[in-house]
Parts: C-alpha cells; structure tokens; sequence
C-alpha cells in the first residue's frame, strides 16, 4: 500500500507528531511539495506578497499598507540598514523632506505589531545615527 513508518500501541503522541512532521520534511526536500516564490521569511515572520499576508509566528498580523510596504522593503533585504529618507523615497515615490518622523512613527507601529516587547524588539532594529534594519537570522 506504500506505507513505510508503522508505530506500535500504546503510542507517544509527541513521537506521532515528529514522525509525521519528519515524513513531511522528507517529502519537501524530494521536491513533492512545490514552494510559494513570492514568500518571504525571516525567523518568525512569513509574508506571502501574492496574498498581501503577514504572519509571525504562525498568527495573523493586520498592517496598514504603508506598514506592509516598509516591512517588505525590510524583509527583501535582511540585515542591510536603510536610512528614513531611503525608506521614504522607497515607500512614498517622493523628495524625502523630513521625511525621518513619518518613518519613525511608522516604524514604530510595525514594532508594536510585530515585536513581544516594542522596547527591546527582537526583528525590527535600529542602527543608531544611520536607520533602520530587519535583525538577519533564517530567512527565505
């Protein structure tokens, strides 16, 4: 019939789980699964571009989209800092005349979005005197 795992009773259900969540990886990795290309990821936060959808850490996440699009920009390029006015000019198509507080309250309301604790946040970092950066870590 195909199958190839088989698990004796009384069985774990946490043993379940991984050999399902293991069978899955295999049938990923054999290419049986088809990727979504326009899906960015970086740790915890998924953003499928085609759909307009953000998630972190599995659970919907509603941006407005000026948001979406400075995070977009953010999660294109992890790690690589990008100034307010590259930001504004970016997201707003416009001369970036202090443009620094329209970013920074933007950013700010990504952070209490997107962050456990907005004050210490774990993603969306600044880079003191230069902008602002996604934190790199495993992204897609």
């Amino acid at each position: 019939m195909g199958a190839d795992d088989y698990i004796t009773k009384p069985f774990n259900p946490v043993e379940v789980a991984a050999r399902v969540k293991s069978q899955l990886r295999r049938y990923m990795q054999l290419g049986g699964g088809t990727p979504k290309q326009d899906v960015l990821k970086v740790d915890g936060i998924e953003m499928d571009d085609l759909e307009k959808k953000v998630t972190l850490d599995g659970e919907p996440v509603t941006l407005t989209p000026t948001e979406y699009d400075i995070l977009r920009l953010l999660m294109r390029h992890p790690g690589q800092v990008f100034s307010p006015k590259q930001i504004y000019q970016s997201i707003w198509n416009d001369l970036p005349y202090g443009s620094e507080s329209t970013v920074a309250v933007h950013v700010r309301h990504l952070r209490e979005k997107l962050e456990i604790n907005p004050a210490e946040p774990r993603y969306l970092k600044v880079v003191w005197g230069q902008g602002y950066k996604i934190e790199k870590g495993r992204h897609t």
